[in-house]
């Protein structure tokens, strides 16, 4: 290592390694606080995940060439697609791939922080029912 990295969500402390699952499970808890009200409660039964990587079973149905493509997932019924009738079959989760992040950190001017709380908010809104077109013009309209 050529010296310690940078942590830019707190760059008074920089990382003397990598930052591990459990700190970016910290700034992904930290930045889903800071989220406005109305989406703070439209995710209370999300469960947040972070992992190293997808799994194998992801990797194949996502049709990635390589684990690095993909920064988080939403698995889980859209709110849009929730029926009050239904069972639910499984907890909403979003998922936040911890080392495509990290490279993706790597490779630009972004701070961690935002990275973690753009990809979060990416996932939110499957949760929500936005597709990824949706997210992208509001992304380029804001």
């Amino acid at each position: 290592m050529l010296g310690p990295m940078v942590n830019r969500s707190n760059p008074t402390r920089p990382w003397a390694s990598p930052p591990s699952l459990d700190d970016l499970a910290a700034i992904a808890e930290a930045a889903l606080a800071d989220l406005p009200e109305p989406f703070r409660g439209a995710v209370a039964g999300v469960v947040i995940r972070v992992a190293d990587f997808p799994d194998a079973a992801t990797e194949r149905q996502m049709g990635l060439a390589s684990p690095f493509e993909l920064l988080g997932l939403y698995h889980g019924v859209s709110i849009d697609q929730k029926s009050a009738a239904a069972t639910p079959q499984d907890v909403d989760q979003v998922f936040l791939y911890r080392r495509p992040i990290l490279d993706y950190w790597a490779e630009g001017g972004e701070s961690l922080t935002d990275i973690v709380r753009h990809v979060l908010i990416h996932e939110i809104g499957h949760h929500l029912g936005y597709s990824d077109a949706d997210m992208d013009g509001i992304e380029r309209d804001a």
